[in-house]
């Protein structure tokens, strides 16, 4: 199955690889968001720093934007997504791996104190989210879970 790819590519532009993993966190039927200090809503997680695996780095981004820990369920998949980003001035190719949290805690405050931390219906978070590839993981989700 050929994977999901999400935004235009500028065929003129350089674009720098940046690999992310991403989560989705359920509680009470809502699931959460994150809102980055730009106003663009994002699933928890995010770019993967060094040699970190993929969930090294959700438990890293969980503890730095939520404060929490978190046990995963299952992997949903891979879909990447063309961008550029304004504030970085920057073109990215971002693929970003996508999974779901089975439980999870509250282990302190979040350390990021710039964004916000929503949560909504997931048919919120689809009209929310910044992101196609983000948009289509938890789409995939939903599908799993009806």
């Amino acid at each position: 199955m050929e994977k999901p790819m999400f935004g235009e590519k500028d065929e003129s532009a350089n674009y720098q690889d940046r690999y992310a993993a991403y989560i989705i966190v359920e509680s009470h039927e809502k699931i959460a968001m994150i809102e980055a200090p730009n106003g663009a809503f994002f699933l928890p997680g995010g770019e993967k720093e060094g040699e970190e695996t993929n969930e090294e780095a959700i438990a890293r981004e969980l503890l730095e934007e939520m404060g929490i820990r978190a046990e995963i369920a299952c992997y949903l998949g891979e879909a990447a997504e063309y961008f550029y980003s304004k504030h970085r001035k920057t073109y990215y190719h971002n693929p970003g791996y996508f999974y779901v949290a089975k439980s999870w805690q509250e282990v302190g405050e979040p350390i990021e104190t710039d964004q916000s931390i929503w949560w909504v219906t997931p048919e919120t978070a689809l009209e929310k989210l910044k992101r196609g590839s983000h948009r289509w993981a938890v789409e995939q989700w939903l599908a799993l879970n009806n």
